[in-house]
């Protein structure tokens, strides 16, 4: 897409908010947050971390405390009994191997319990202002519809759009594109006739007269 700067923009004026929505004060807590995220809205994840973190909020505190106890106090969060154990691992190969630090790189985020490309990219430039390309289900629906890329996968996506757009706008193209794909570009009924970049889209195109 030629015009990828000039569809960036308009999403920017659209979305003047656009941000990571999760509550977080250190890049511990943001890891943890967004592994609690998984398949589970971020106002929920909120709403848990905001009780969680006045207890506990750093590895060692979640070493101490079972698998059990963590699943109690995570449990709104769903897949949490698969979360509880993620989160209690992670917690302690930081607190045994990075001096309770949450690593800045890539490869050792991956290494982590739970911790998949998306996610890493989330706390890369989110908590560390890493210029990153994270994609979530928003992320790989709205880029492959307006046909900034078109690829099968999250991570071949990830890698196109990494191609497609400035390195300096990668981070805050993704909360634009959550953003875009929370309020507009749906899931199962997008919202193309309040779309402010409906000119620019593939979709829209193939399905003019269908929306019409």
């Amino acid at each position: 897409m030629n015009n990828i700067n000039e569809l960036l923009d308009i999403l920017e004026d659209t979305y003047p908010d656009a941000k990571c929505e999760l509550n977080f004060t250190s890049p511990f807590e943001l890891l943890v947050a967004t592994i609690l995220s998984a398949q589970c809205t971020d106002v929920v994840v909120n709403k848990v971390t905001n009780e969680l973190y006045k207890k506990y909020n750093t590895p060692k505190d979640f070493i101490n405390l079972s698998v059990e106890q963590i699943e109690n106090e995570i449990k709104k969060c769903g897949l949490y009994k698969t979360k509880a154990k993620k989160i209690k691992e992670t917690a302690r190969i930081l607190y045994s191997e990075f001096d309770s630090e949450v690593p800045n790189n890539m490869d050792d985020l991956t290494k982590l319990p739970g911790v998949g490309r998306k996610t890493a990219n989330v706390v890369l430039s989110n908590a560390f202002g890493v210029d990153a390309m994270a994609v979530d289900t928003h992320v790989f629906r709205v880029s492959n519809r307006l046909g900034i890329v078109n690829e099968k996968t999250p991570e071949k996506t990830e890698f196109a759009l990494m191609n497609a757009i400035p390195k300096n706008r990668w981070s805050h193209s993704h909360h634009l594109f959550i953003f875009h794909g929370r309020r507009t570009c749906k899931s199962r009924k997008p919202e193309c006739s309040i779309c402010t970049v409906k000119e620019f889209c593939k979709f829209y195109k193939n399905n003019l007269e269908e929306l019409c």
